[in-house]
């Protein structure tokens, strides 16, 4: 074992980057490799990058939202662009129930009535006569942010091989840290994958400073405004390993999601469609697991830009010994 830990990350999602980043601030001198041509092929490409602890304590146990209340933290101190303008949460009339419900489920929150909702977003005014507003959440761009992270560890001496069927040697390496996702069953036979899907919509005539959800009994959708009037719109998840492409019912609900936000969406272009499979444990918790040497970063669910600084700091934390979290 060298003074300086020459370690290997396998997998360029949000948990390979982010634990290759934390990594590197440590003090190791880290390779991250990744099979597919770029940083972020996988499901963290399609994600929403919504940064929203208190929302996800909703479906999600409390232990999500106890390791993830830094994330806005530790993105804004990695990556531009972080935006901290809170996260809305609304119902179309025939739902107006689940929103109490959601309610019921969180914290962190306050009620606004339709004047309220009209001055946070004067492009939704009247539409809608209640919605909880959780002014401490965040979101971030994530494919502009796994790029940045990219950039800062080779800043720091990292090392970045991307587009090759060969990993490096493991035995040239101190540390092996996997974060293939799926890819990794082998070792970790109990992952399962969740299927999400998304869409990239551009509309000039609508307006947004914040994620939106817009509660469903059966399907929760998200609108995420990102940069020049696009949109990313998501379905939360589907129990399917179907990684295949969107289906007409999932492409219905997901406009139709919009159309019931703003009816200015029916006018927007499609820039993009997809799909991706979450790496998810039968209790949807990611977990760090060592085996020697070799540490797996994996089951990151719906949860991968909340929990990954999180878990990378874990997994730091077995190669380097603990660190007080505020240090």
């Amino acid at each position: 074992m060298h003074s300086t830990p020459r370690i290997l990350v396998k997998g360029a999602g949000v948990a390979g980057v982010t634990t290759a980043v934390t990594l590197a601030e440590r003090g190791g001198q880290v390779t991250l490799y990744e099979c597919a041509g770029r940083i972020g092929a996988g499901a963290s490409w399609m994600a929403g990058g919504m940064l929203a602890p208190w929302c996800e304590a909703e479906s999600a146990p409390a232990e999500v939202t106890a390791q993830s209340v830094d994330s806005v933290d530790w993105w804004e101190a990695h990556v531009p662009d972080v935006v901290r303008a809170g996260s809305l949460v609304l119902a179309p009339p025939r739902d107006v129930g689940e929103i109490a419900r959601f309610g019921r489920r969180t914290s962190h929150f306050e009620t606004l009535g339709s004047e309220e909702i009209a001055r946070l977003e004067p492009d939704l005014a009247g539409r809608f006569h209640k919605a909880l507003f959780f002014a401490e959440e965040g979101h971030v761009d994530p494919r502009k942010a796994l790029l940045a992270l990219r950039k800062s560890l080779e800043a720091m001496g990292g090392t970045v091989l991307l587009d090759s069927a060969h990993a490096p040697d493991e035995t040239q390496f101190d540390w092996v840290v996997d974060c293939t996702g799926l890819n990794a069953r082998a070792a970790l036979s109990t992952l399962r994958g969740v299927r999400g899907e998304m869409l990239l919509l551009r509309c000039p005539d609508v307006e947004l400073h914040r994620p939106v959800r817009m509660l469903h009994p059966r399907i929760p959708i998200y609108i995420v405004p990102r940069a020049d009037h696009v949109f990313m719109v998501g379905a939360t998840m589907i129990e399917s390993e179907n990684a295949g492409g969107m289906t007409v019912r999932s492409m219905t609900e997901l406009l139709n999601a919009v159309w019931v936000l703003h009816p200015g969406f029916g006018e927007a272009e499609i820039l993009e469609m997809g799909t991706g499979l979450r790496p998810s444990y039968p209790d949807n918790m990611p977990l760090v697991v060592r085996d020697g040497r070799h540490i797996y970063v994996n089951g990151m669910y719906r949860h991968g830009f909340l929990l990954s600084p999180a878990r990378a700091r874990e997994a730091a934390d077995m190669i380097f010994g603990a660190q007080d979290k505020a240090a």
